[in-house]
């Protein structure tokens, strides 16, 4: 018999309680373990039953959903929460994504749609546990520390973690949006810490995509510490998202990005990786001193382009310019975005005229991608079972196996000698 999926139901009215109670009562492998009235009460039984899923509704009078699925994320973060509302709108996906919830069930809903949800969080979190187990022991302990850095294990202990610069030679093929994604991917499903970079220090949309206001919190207050000795703390610079990242924003206004030098940025990246395991920077589309400080530090570089004939020829140029940089071939991927576009232009020739082959490829799924967008949800935790999203997390755990295929220190220093600027 397989394992059944231990269900707890969270509801005020006690009429709902009873009628998710007899739904679920004729699947065969889902138990209701119990049913709580209010967000504190819910937290309780969790701690005491231990449930897979949380069926939890967003509106009670004592402690709402969100803020309940918030507590219950710290205290029972094997418990996977579906939320349930009778409103749909933006807003209330937007933060019950935020605060840990897995699914969003608008109410009426069908009993497939219920079941669905169920067992598909329950599956994706089995998934993850099984991978996390399967870690290294210094990989696990670093997994656990997402929001405590250095202190999970000490330097001696663990080895540095990638740098992985995501970089395209022409704006608009989605860089960013892939950078947010991949990083949550990485994150939620692969158990690595994640920090996110980023790396367009002038107009910056990482923080537009994940809703947050950069402050007195961006890379241009960290470089100068940096730069006059090591911080006491880094987490002073670094904000830990809900969504199970660490992003270093850039800079709040264009003229503040003059303050990162490219011995700066070398400093911040090499500093980072030291607690992190996958250090993921979104680049600025065009050439400049702190690109080329980014590119030269990264042990991967994921080159995108779409299938468009200017981004072909950027392709093309920016190929060329790596060549004279000195950087391997195994340390440029070539990440093909929006691949299934009828544009008149394949693959194949995508291929022939770059004259090399494409590494990945991601769909073009425009109604997820932009829901999520604008409501500062990554479409990853708002729509996980999109081919996008899939796509996505294929990337991520190719990324997760590419050490061995970072840039040594020999080739960096190589790079160093090639640049195309002076500045070292």
């Amino acid at each position: 018999m397989a394992d059944q999926i231990r269900v707890l139901i969270v509801d005020d009215i006690p009429e709902t309680r009873d009628h998710l109670t007899k739904l679920l009562g004729f699947e065969s492998d889902i138990e209701v373990v119990g049913s709580a009235a209010s967000g504190n009460q819910a937290l309780t039984m969790a701690d005491e039953l231990l449930p897979d899923v949380v069926l939890m509704d967003i509106n009670m009078p004592d402690m709402d959903g969100i803020a309940a699925t918030e507590r219950l994320s710290a205290t029972v973060p094997t418990a996977s929460v579906v939320m349930m509302s009778v409103q749909g709108e933006a807003d209330y996906l937007r933060r019950s994504m935020l605060a840990g919830a897995r699914e969003f069930l608008v109410k009426p809903f069908s009993s497939d749609e219920l079941t669905a949800s169920i067992r598909q969080v329950y599956t994706r979190e089995r998934d993850k546990q099984s991978r996390m187990s399967a870690m290294p022991a210094n990989a696990t302990a670093s997994a656990n520390s997402v929001g405590g850095g250095a202190a999970a294990t000490s330097d001696e202990a663990r080895k540095d973690g990638q740098v992985v610069a995501i970089f395209s030679p022409k704006g608009g093929v989605g860089r960013t949006t892939i950078a947010v994604n991949l990083a949550v991917a990485a994150a939620t499903e692969l158990g690595k810490t994640v920090l996110l970079v980023d790396g367009s220090f002038q107009f910056g949309d990482v923080g537009v995509l994940l809703n947050l206001n950069p402050k007195n919190k961006s890379i241009a207050d960290l470089v100068p510490e940096l730069e006059a000795g090591e911080p006491e703390s880094l987490d002073t610079f670094i904000i830990n998202h809900s969504a199970g990242i660490r992003v270093l924003l850039a800079p709040p206004s264009p003229e503040m990005a003059e303050l990162i030098t490219p011995a700066g940025v070398k400093r911040v990246l090499d500093a980072v990786r030291r607690t992190h395991d996958l250090v993921i920077v979104d680049c600025t589309s065009w050439f400049n001193e702190t690109t080329i400080a980014i590119l030269d530090t990264a042990d991967v570089i994921l080159t995108m382009l779409s299938l468009e004939i200017t981004s072909i020829k950027n392709m093309r140029l920016f190929l060329e310019v790596a060549d004279q940089l000195g950087y391997e071939q195994s340390k440029i991927k070539l990440v093909l975005n929006r691949a299934d576009s009828s544009l008149g232009i394949r693959v194949a020739d995508v291929e022939s005229s770059i004259g090399r082959k494409v590494d990945h490829t991601i769909v073009s799924d425009g109604r997820s991608v932009v829901y999520a967008l604008n409501r500062g949800v990554p479409f990853f935790l708002s729509n996980r079972e999109a081919q996008v999203s899939q796509d996505i997390l294929r990337l991520a755990q190719s990324v997760a196996g590419e050490r061995a295929f970072g840039a040594s220190e020999d080739t960096r220093k190589t790079a160093q000698k090639k640049s195309l600027f002076s500045f070292r």
